[in-house]
C-alpha cells in the first residue's frame, strides 16, 4: 500500500502515460490540419463536449465511489480481524491462562494463539491468490500443516482446529460451558470475516460498466480538440492534453480501487496487518518480537514512497 503522502509525478503518470501519448499526438495532429489545410477546418459547439464531459463526470463520480466502497469495506473487514483475534488471545488469557494454570494449559493457549496469527497470513495470502502455506511452519506445528493441506481453502482448515482444540479444552474441563460459546462466537466472527473478504475477491466489477465508461471518456477525447480549437488555435493542444488526463486519471484510480485484494500498491495492508497482528499477539503471550524484513514486492524507492504488499 502506499504508505507516505508524496506520491511521484512519474507514478501517478506512469498509469496513464500510453494514453497522454495517443492524446498528445491526436491533439497535435487536429492542430496541423486545421491550420495548414483549409478543408479540414471543422469545429463543433464547445458546448457539445461540455455537455458529455459533464454526464461522463457524473458516471466517473458513481464509479469511483462504488470503488472506494469496496475498498473501504475490505479494509473495514480487516480491522474487525485485527480486534477479533485480540479478543480470542484475551479471552485465552483470562479463562485458561490463570496464575494456577498448568504447563498444558498454558501450551493450548500459546498453540491456538500462534494458529490465529498463522490464520491472519494465510488469508492474506489466500486472498491474493499465492501459497497460503508459505512461512507458516513459524507459528503452527508439522501436523497442523500436515493436517489443512487437504483443503482447497487453508483459511477455512485453521479455522476447524481452532474449533477442535476448543472442544478439547471443554472436555477437559479448563473452560466452562459459557466460555466455549463465547470463544466459539469469536471464531465465527472470523468465519464471517472471511467470508466478506472472498466475496469481495470473487465478485468482480461489472465488465460491460466499466468498458461503457471508457468508451464514453475516448469519445469525449475525440471531440474535445474540435470544440477547442476554434477559440484557442494551437493552445488547444495542452488544454486537451490537460483535460484528457484528468479523465483518465480518475478512471484509473476506480479501476486500482475496485480490487483490494490483488497485491498492488493501493491494495488493503493484509501483509503490514497481519504482521502487527503478529507482534501485538506475541507481547500478550510475553514473548519477544523480532520485526521481520518487508515481504517480497515490497520496496523503497528515492521519492521516498514506501509500498508494502
Amino acid at each position: 500500500m502506499l504508505l507516505k503522502e508524496n506520491i511521484p509525478v512519474k507514478y501517478i503518470f506512469g498509469k496513464i502515460k500510453k494514453e497522454v501519448i495517443m492524446v498528445t499526438i491526436y491533439a497535435v495532429l487536429i492542430a496541423i490540419m486545421y491550420n495548414s489545410f483549409h478543408f479540414t477546418r471543422i469545429s463543433i459547439p464547445i458546448a457539445v463536449p461540455t455537455i458529455l464531459g459533464t454526464v461522463i463526470s457524473l458516471l466517473l463520480a458513481f464509479k469511483s465511489n462504488q470503488a472506494y466502497d469496496r475498498w473501504w469495506e475490505a479494509r473495514t473487514l480487516w480491522g474487525a480481524i485485527v480486534n477479533d483475534t485480540r479478543s480470542l488471545t484475551r479471552q485465552l488469557l483470562t479463562f485458561v491462562d490463570t496464575p494456577y494454570a498448568e504447563d498444558e494449559q498454558k501450551a493450548f493457549c500459546e498453540r491456538v494463539a500462534k494458529r490465529q496469527v498463522a490464520w491472519c497470513h494465510s488469508l492474506s495470502r489466500h486472498l491474493r491468490k499465492e501459497d497460503p502455506l508459505q512461512g507458516l511452519e513459524r507459528l503452527i506445528s508439522a501436523e497442523d500443516i500436515e493436517h489443512v493441506k487437504r483443503y482447497a481453502n487453508i483459511p477455512l482448515g485453521l479455522l476447524e482446529l481452532q474449533g477442535a482444540d476448543l472442544r478439547a479444552a471443554f472436555k477437559l474441563g479448563w473452560i466452562t460451558e459459557y466460555q466455549q460459546v463465547a470463544m466459539d462466537e469469536t471464531l465465527t466472527r472470523f468465519s464471517n470475516e472471511m467470508g466478506g473478504c472472498e466475496r469481495i475477491k470473487n465478485t468482480v466489477f461489472p465488465a460491460t460498466y466499466s468498458v461503457y465508461i471508457h468508451l464514453s471518456v475516448l469519445l469525449f477525447v475525440l471531440l474535445l480538440p474540435f470544440g477547442l480549437i476554434e477559440f484557442f488555435g494551437v493552445v488547444e493542444v495542452p488544454l486537451v492534453i490537460a483535460i484528457a488526463s484528468s479523465f483518465f486519471l480518475i478512471e484509473n484510480m476506480a479501476i486500482h480501487l475496485q480490487d483490494p485484494f490483488e497485491n498492488k500498491p493501493t491494495d488493503t495492508p493484509t501483509t503490514t496487518i497481519s504482521r502487527n497482528i503478529e507482534r501485538d499477539i506475541k507481547q500478550m503471550l510475553k514473548e519477544n518480537y523480532k520485526q521481520e524484513e518487508p515481504a517480497i514486492g515490497a520496496s523503497y524507492n528515492k521519492n521516498k514512497v514506501f509500498y508494502i504488499l
